[in-house]
């Protein structure tokens, strides 16, 4: 048996809640009925504990074989990965381990007990309503299990924890009707029972006691029923990380989601970091909100499945029409923003045709025209421009594949225009755009311009590799690679040129592209935005 639990046992714990928690998804998703049935809890709770394991996967060597560093690790990832209120209040259950550090740079027993203790008041102190019956009191117990342990030894009380999580689980239908009439546990507080339980393996080197008659299916009815929590006018899940604020200012808008929403939970990782949660109609308003309070990112929402046959409702739109535009990067999206359009930041690799149907239907409008940007092929959101359609609202996708594109569509948009003669002008101005990327190689390829070897410059036209620039001076390399792709474009003419800098450009080649334009290409004029692109070096459009 450990009676310390170092960086290695951290590590083969954060394995363990992730290999019980994908065993055991599709079961905790089938109970959970609260706050909102919509069977995610198991995929929040997994979402969030493999963004703690990838944390600690990715660090550094030195970290890796330090718990203090591992912990503190796992703890911001599964803040920055947190998914729904479970995946929130885990991640304050490991920001608790992490803020209860010892000398001997592991958890003991003692330590547990601080941090379970830790993790019960930051918990609770993130819910703005706290409801009985949840994983809230099934940590609660865990706390007081632990404390309430005559043997300090990690064993005895990592034991002791798991045992009274699962004595307070059983207990959770009786206090909350909801669950009671379903017939199942808190979805929420199983999860945090496999956790604690996946501790109890590690420690022991045995499996803790498990949980009898924990899933029961729930009626077939049940899935439609009004939720006992959040009012039923909001019909969306809004969740994003903020940083660049202070307390005053979480305050402040945690009283302004308050306002407009339900639901409410603002948690931090103890230094700048901030997770947001709220339930609410108007998703750009909770947006704006985090806004005014700092900078949010990673921005999720996500329609509630009780909501479906509301949002077909007139009482839904509010307005005949709205724009909609999928952007990456933060300056990308203030512009489009300062252009009267809705946004929505897709940053990941891969977009969930679900976040973009709940945005679309966020904008509360008649008719949406939504701008995809080469963020997610059109193809892909068939079924959702279906679906929406399908539910009372007009779509109509236009054919920008680079943001660039989407610029020149929204400089000739014209609200007062018939709607279609609109989107029409829209499509012609975004087709008549030339797009070239400048980019960099991240791994070998064949290309049409020969190969690419990892940390070449590319030039791109339209979605194809045209030029390759090799050389050791990264900054030179952009400058050739920006040269040669401005020519190219040019050369079949062109008057005004649209520039969407990235992050990794290099300082200096906004002013080598204005002189390049003038001298080889007199009469055309060049325009730079900073974008803050971070797939690119930069963005070209020629009109």
């Amino acid at each position: 048996m450990l009676q310390l639990l170092d960086a290695a046992a951290l590590r083969r714990w954060a394995d363990a809640c992730v290999d019980t928690l994908t065993v055991h998804c599709a079961e905790v998703n089938a109970i959970n009925v609260f706050p909102v049935a919509d069977s995610d809890t198991g995929t929040n709770l997994l979402n969030t504990m493999r963004s703690a394991l990838d944390a600690v996967v990715r660090a550094p060597a030195e970290e890796a074989s330090s718990y203090t560093a591992s912990v503190a690790a796992m703890a911001r990832g599964a803040l920055t990965g947190a998914r729904g209120n479970s995946g929130v209040i885990i991640s304050q259950v490991l920001r608790g381990l992490a803020e209860s550090s010892t000398p001997e740079d592991g958890l003991t027993g003692t330590a547990l007990r601080t941090a379970l203790h830790r993790a019960d008041g930051l918990a609770f102190a993130s819910v703005s309503d706290p409801v009985a019956g949840t994983v809230l009191t099934v940590l609660h117990a865990a706390a007081d299990a632990a404390e309430a342990s005559v043997d300090p030894r990690l064993p005895t009380v990592a034991t002791a924890a798991a045992r009274g999580a699962a004595e307070a689980l059983l207990d959770t239908p009786r206090q909350l009707a909801v669950l009671a009439r379903a017939g199942v546990v808190d979805a929420g507080g199983w999860g945090l029972v496999l956790m604690l339980d996946a501790l109890v393996a590690v420690v022991t080197g045995s499996a803790a006691e498990r949980v009898e008659n924990a899933v029961t299916a729930r009626p077939a009815g049940f899935l439609t029923a009004e939720r006992e929590r959040g009012s039923t006018e909001h019909g969306y899940e809004v969740m994003y990380l903020l940083d660049q604020t202070g307390s005053a200012r979480v305050d402040e808008l945690r009283a302004q989601l308050g306002s407009i929403g339900d639901s409410v939970v603002i948690v931090g990782d103890g230094g700048e970091l901030f997770s947001v949660h709220v339930h609410c109609s108007d998703v750009g308003a909770a947006v704006e909100a985090g806004v005014m309070a700092g900078r949010p990112h990673r921005i999720t929402v996500v329609r509630f499945a009780d909501s479906v046959e509301r949002v077909a409702g007139s009482e839904r739109l509010t307005r005949d029409r709205a724009l909609l535009a999928l952007v990456s990067g933060a300056g990308a999206a203030d512009l489009f923003a300062a252009e009267g359009a809705a946004v929505l930041r897709c940053d990941t690799i891969v977009i969930d045709p679900g976040a973009v149907r709940a945005a679309i239907e966020g904008t509360r409008a008649g008719h949406v025209t939504v701008l995809p940007n080469g963020v997610i092929a059109s193809s892909e959101l068939a079924d959702v421009v279906a679906a929406v359609r399908h539910a009372g609202q007009g779509v109509t996708l236009l054919p920008t594949s680079s943001p660039v594109q989407g610029l020149a569509a929204l400089a000739v948009h014209d609200p007062s225009r018939d709607p279609e003669d609109d989107a029409l002008a829209m499509a012609e101005a975004a087709t008549a755009t030339r797009r070239g990327a400048v980019r960099v190689a991240a791994e070998e390829a064949l290309t049409w311009a020969g190969r690419c070897e990892p940390g070449d410059v590319l030039g791109l036209l339209d979605d194809e590799v045209v030029l390759i620039v090799r050389g050791e001076d990264a900054g030179e390399q952009q400058s050739d690679a920006v040269r040669g792709l401005l020519d190219r474009m040019l050369d079949a003419g062109g008057e005004l040129v649209t520039v969407l800098t990235g992050v990794a450009m290099h300082e200096g080649l906004e002013e080598l592209m204005q002189e390049h334009v003038r001298t080889v290409h007199p009469g055309v004029e060049l325009v730079a935005y900073p974008g803050q692109l971070t797939a690119d070096v930069l963005l070209l459009g020629v009109e």
